[in-house]
């Protein structure tokens, strides 16, 4: 079954502390990952994406409605389940990124609000850190998949 899901929001941050700034729109190139956020360079962090539901979950574990910029990811997504699956390719609108594994939450977590580094931690509720293949503009709205699922699509064959 093919799953499509939707990019909710986005957020970067201009140096190491600095607060999270949203965005409507934004580039993402494979040489500096999205345009003026710190620190991201080639490699397997250039852009860490947050699933809505497992984040949902994340708070109702905390018993506590949470922002998810707190997460300090960049990509705010729904409707798709992010599965940790190296190798794995997710289209964010015409943007192509391959996870790399699992964002591990780190004690800054718990700097923003006490416990929440550990309800980040089942489920793999912190995200996913990604490499830019092909970069792009993307805007919230855009649709988000599996590229497995958008190939199998196109070909017309069942996933």
């Amino acid at each position: 079954m093919t799953q499509a899901g939707k990019l909710t929001d986005i957020a970067t941050r201009s140096a190491k502390r600095a607060p999270m700034v949203h965005h409507q729109a934004i580039e993402i190139s494979a040489s500096g990952g999205l345009a003026g956020d710190f620190g991201r360079k080639p490699g397997k962090a250039q852009v860490t994406i947050v699933s809505a539901e497992r984040w949902d979950a994340a708070c109702a574990a905390l018993g506590e409605d949470v922002p998810w910029s707190e997460r300090r990811a960049n990509l705010l997504v729904s409707g798709i389940d992010l599965d940790v699956v190296p190798g794995r390719q997710l289209a964010v609108g015409n943007v192509i990124l391959e996870i790399t594994g699992e964002t591990d939450p780190c004690a800054r977590m718990d700097e923003a609000r006490a416990g929440l580094r550990a309800a980040l931690t089942p489920d793999a509720r912190a995200g996913v850190r990604c490499r830019v293949i092909s970069g792009g503009s993307i805007k919230i709205g855009d649709a988000v998949a599996v590229v497995e699922d958008l190939f199998s699509r196109t070909e017309g064959q069942k996933v």
